[in-house]
């Protein structure tokens, strides 16, 4: 039903961060006013003096003010503490000015990132359209169109060979006047009627959700405030069901809305008043069941009501139990649960029919738990089961038919099928299979020379159809591209696969290439790898691109994550370096054409490889939104995502992970060395990795360390929160100054 929120880094696909994790798209600003109209004012006031007149401009020296931290009977002090205070002026005045020196440090760059900005804007189809999906009585679609920031979300009717196009929301009449917006949750009502859609307009994820009359084109009177990314539709089309969040950000509280009726008399069904805990709510693809999941890092717990009821109560499925995860959906008079219990670590599949769901004796076996091959979830359709299963590294697929002519008795345990792919190494993704009678399933797969391709699978023959694959104009030829999938050895002798791409043309294996390594390595998110059109700025300039596979992800199963979590986080860095290592060792690069790239629990990842790594070894770093002050964020309760996430770093209020967790902070751990050349990127509103994060990384960096030839920069979006800009065209323009740095200091000619 829902996955970890991730970030997505820039060189990689924008998808909206899942909830519960610091990601690239996953944390912690505190809440507060937008500073719209106060960063606006000092921006004037405090223009950075040798803006257009100094060649190399003296970075900003930040004032320091007494602070000390007191735990364990340690004393520390944290001199840019000061920071975290918002609502300070001088907190503004000292981003905005930090923001000015990058345009004076950098501003010789301005006409190339221009320049590359149209590329990148050249190599996509600027007024396209996303394969239409059945849904009901309709065709489902969005579109975009050229010079709009934002996708338009359409419907026609099936039975009509010339329906016309309905409109149902067209983001960027919601985006007008304003600098930042998205969308959060949208579900359309069973009889197809309603749209509810919940936006965001300052990027601190707090979102706020309205229904759309689609026979009228009216909103309702119908607003509630303060919601999270899901919501669920009962089968009498007047019933909602959302969730708020609390003071945290933290989604806690599952409410009952008619309507048509007032907010504040909507039912609480549901309140977690566990901080680990963060709910969500959807529906059972057969749409008998309204699902509520209250899930932490480790143990998980399902309840559920009746969609035809709009008066059911929720009923638990299983009682939590630490360490026990699962989730449920429904087929044909059978739950099926996907679990760990019984220490399947790769989790196994189990069905019960609905009778006896609370009967766990009566619980059967589907798929057992395998050592080699870690089962993601199911998608169940009416006569079908689609596994998603991760093997070698690769997500994969099995399915197994027939599931309507099997008995109570027999029930799942038909022959499975494997759905194959072309292509040594891949990505998949799951794509809009809203239909539950049907044979068709819908899936997205793309590879480092592939682009992003829609399939429609015939499960009933086994045959598939290219719906879409995305255009790459300019004349994009896959076989001028080749992709290797190597293996560096960490420090403790594990294998680290390692994903790359270059232009044949322009590879000389001599060491000679400039490269760009990328990790992310936690909450078990796994960095598959998948095609960018962005990406080919870089690779049509003779660079390498690389993926460290690195423990803390999910792609080797379950132990892959745990091996790279809590008391082990440090294999993730260890990795990293290998990694990096074996891309020099190998001829890829050497040490001063040589970029690492991560975002947010990945700007961890970067930042602890620059405290961590030999000098030499890596030219340039990317830490966008960086998890870098990471001690101080976890031993402060009242920030957003610091109590779920005690199960994946460790709380530091006990000493041994306190200890683990000092020990490689990068805000922490600064030592007096040579550094490379830091970028770090920051949303004043983000509500995952605070904006102060960053801030004192760089604050520290320049103060701490022997490195006056580095540049440490820090760019923050006054406007946006932790996925940064939310327009097309604005992301691009993010993208293109990136690229433009790490070409820079990596020693490529800007042209």
């Amino acid at each position: 039903m829902r996955s970890l929120r991730v970030l997505s880094a820039v060189a990689f696909a924008r998808n909206r961060p899942a909830r519960g994790s610091r990601g690239v798209s996953h944390r912690h600003s505190s809440r507060g006013q937008s500073f719209k109209s106060l960063s606006s004012s000092l921006k004037h006031t405090f223009e950075y003096s040798t803006m257009s007149t100094d060649s190399n401009p003296s970075a900003p020296v930040t004032a320091t003010r007494p602070y000390k931290h007191a735990f364990h009977g340690l004393e520390w002090e944290d001199p840019y503490f000061w920071l975290r205070n918002k609502t300070d002026p001088e907190v503004v005045n000292h981003l905005t000015t930090e923001n000015n020196y990058i345009d004076a440090k950098f501003g010789y760059a301005k006409d190339f990132q221009e320049k590359l900005y149209k590329e990148l804007v050249s190599r996509i189809k600027e007024t396209d359209q996303s394969p239409p999906y059945r849904h009901g009585p309709y065709l489902y679609y969005s579109r975009t169109e050229q010079g709009k920031q934002y996708p338009i979300y359409c419907r026609k009717k099936i039975d009509s060979s010339d329906a016309p196009e309905q409109v149902i929301l067209d983001q960027n009449e919601l985006a007008v006047g304003k600098a930042f917006c998205t969308l959060g949750a949208k579900a359309i009502s069973p009889d197809h009627r309603f749209l509810a859609y919940s936006t965001d307009e300052k990027g601190d994820e707090r979102h706020t959700l309205v229904i759309k009359d689609l026979e009228t084109g009216q909103l309702l009177p119908d607003k509630i405030e303060n919601t999270e990314y899901s919501i669920a539709w009962g089968n009498d089309n007047k019933t909602l069901y959302y969730i708020t969040e609390d003071e945290t950000n933290r989604p806690y509280r599952v409410y009952r809305h008619i309507v048509g009726t007032p907010v504040d008399s909507d039912e609480l069904l549901f309140e977690e008043t566990d901080m680990k805990y963060y709910v969500s709510v959807g529906r059972t693809r057969d749409g008998k069941f309204v699902v509520v999941e209250s899930n932490s890092k480790l143990t998980h717990e399902c309840s559920f009501l009746d969609a035809d009821d709009p008066k059911s109560k929720l009923v638990v499925f299983a009682p939590r139990s630490q360490g026990i995860e699962y989730s449920i959906d429904h087929q044909n008079g059978h739950w099926l649960i996907t679990t760990n219990q019984d220490s399947a670590t790769n989790f196994k599949l189990l069905a019960v029919a609905d009778s006896a769901y609370s009967d766990k004796g009566k619980w059967r076996e589907l798929i057992p738990h395998r050592p080699d091959v870690k089962l993601d979830g199911v998608d169940c359709f009416a006569d079908y089961l689609v596994c998603w299963e991760r093997k070698g590294g690769m997500k994969t697929l099995r399915f197994q038919r027939g599931i309507k002519s099997q008995t109570a008795e027999n029930y799942g345990t038909g022959a499975f099928e494997e759905i194959t792919f072309p292509e040594a190494s891949w990505a998949l993704f799951g794509s809009q299979n809203m239909e539950y009678e049907t044979n068709l399933f819908r899936f997205v797969y793309s590879s480092l020379t592939t682009p992003r391709s829609v399939f429609d699978y015939n499960l009933a023959d086994q045959t598939r159809v290219l719906v879409k694959q995305d255009e790459v104009l300019g004349g994009y030829d896959a076989s001028e591209y080749a992709t290797e999938r190597e293996f560096a050895v960490s420090h403790d002798g594990i294998k680290v696969p390692v994903s790359i791409v270059y232009k044949k043309s322009l590879f000389k294996r001599d060491g000679s290439n400039p490269c760009l390594l990328y990790g992310y390595g936690s909450y078990g998110y796994s960095i598959d790898p998948f095609f960018s059109s962005n990406r080919l700025a870089l690779l049509n300039r003779g660079f390498v691109f690389a993926i460290a596979h690195i423990r803390g992800g999910g792609e080797n199963g379950r132990l892959w994550y745990e091996n790279g979590k809590l008391m082990n986080k440090k294999n993730t860095f260890h990795d990293f370096i290998a990694a990096a290592k074996h891309l020099v060792d190998n001829k890829f690069a050497t040490g001063s054409r040589l970029a690492i790239q991560g975002g947010s629990a990945g700007g961890l990842l970067v930042g602890a490889v620059a405290n961590m790594a030999p000098e030499g070894l890596i030219q340039a770093v990317v830490a966008e939104v960086p998890f870098v002050d990471s001690l101080s964020t976890m031993l402060d309760p009242t920030l957003p995502l610091t109590v779920t996430e005690y199960e994946e770093w460790g709380n530091p209020n006990e000493r041994d992970y306190f200890d683990y967790m000092r020990s490689y902070a990068p805000y922490d751990n600064v030592v007096n060395k040579k550094y490379p050349h830091i970028l770090a990127t920051a949303g004043l509103n983000d509500p995952r990795v605070s904006y102060w994060e960053p801030a004192k990384w760089i604050s520290r960096l320049r103060q701490q360390t022997n490195s006056s030839d580095s540049w440490f920069l820090m760019k923050t979006k006054m406007e946006s929160g932790h996925a940064g800009a939310s327009g097309r065209y604005d992301y691009l323009r993010d993208v293109a100054f990136v690229y433009s740095f790490v070409m820079d200091r990596l020693g490529v000619k800007l042209e």
